[in-house]
């Protein structure tokens, strides 16, 4: 694994003992006809469309010696470590074909089944939108040298773009796989996407599953 082509011309170098593949929250609540988005009447079908990128990244990250992490979003029962502003918007919590909308231990709040982490790969459970609020992802990333994050997930511009804003913000160097991260409509991913490279690739880098792979291979 080395150098990944990138949008506008550009390359990401990605050293497998110092990159970590995030894969971010491929949940039920998010991806499954009986989840939250679902029952709130969003469209699933372009979320749900990326599933296979995810499982060849996932893939070849593990065949190439990545770090994996696999964030989700997710409650206390009582709702104790959500916010005040979360709790007004009374979504979280409340009940769903799955059980408690993204309630820590309810079916809904669970991974998906295509891309159920694999024994010692690093679950991490985040009280909010971005995997670095309220949890030790920094400490555990920085305690494996890795200075690079390679983003898969959903939504693009909620989950994954506040994800990659923490991540920038603490020093780590971000590629974004396009078409391995979606949202309900294909106007917010686009909006999301565009804002990654804007002003001098601001927010890092872009790619697409394909290149990612090739890159994994080469």
């Amino acid at each position: 694994m080395g150098t990944i082509s990138c949008n506008a011309g550009l390359s990401f170098t990605a050293d497998p003992a110092r990159t970590a593949l995030v894969a971010i929250d491929f949940q039920r609540d998010f991806l499954d006809p009986g989840g939250m988005v679902a029952a709130l009447g969003d469209d699933i079908a372009p979320m749900r469309a990326i599933i296979p990128n995810a499982v060849a990244l996932i893939a070849a990250a593990r065949q190439a010696g990545l770090m994996l992490v696999h964030t989700r979003e997710g409650y206390a029962p009582d709702l104790s470590d959500m916010h005040a502003l979360k709790r007004d918007r009374k979504v979280a919590g409340s009940d769903g074909p799955l059980g408690r909308f993204l309630i820590r231990g309810e079916p809904g709040q669970d991974h998906i089944a295509e891309c159920r982490p694999a024994a010692g790969e690093l679950v991490l459970d985040k009280p909010g939108f971005g995997a670095f609020y309220r949890t030790d992802l920094e400490d555990r990333l920085r305690a494996r040298g890795v200075d690079a994050l390679i983003l898969t997930g959903v939504t693009t511009q909620c989950c994954v773009a506040s994800t990659m804003r923490e991540a920038v913000d603490r020093g780590f160097r971000c590629l974004t796989v396009e078409d391995a991260c979606a949202a309900t409509t294909p106007e917010l991913h686009d909006a999301a996407i565009s804002l990654v490279y804007g002003e001098n690739n601001l927010f890092g880098w872009v790619s697409d599953t394909e290149r990612v792979l090739a890159g994994f291979k080469a």
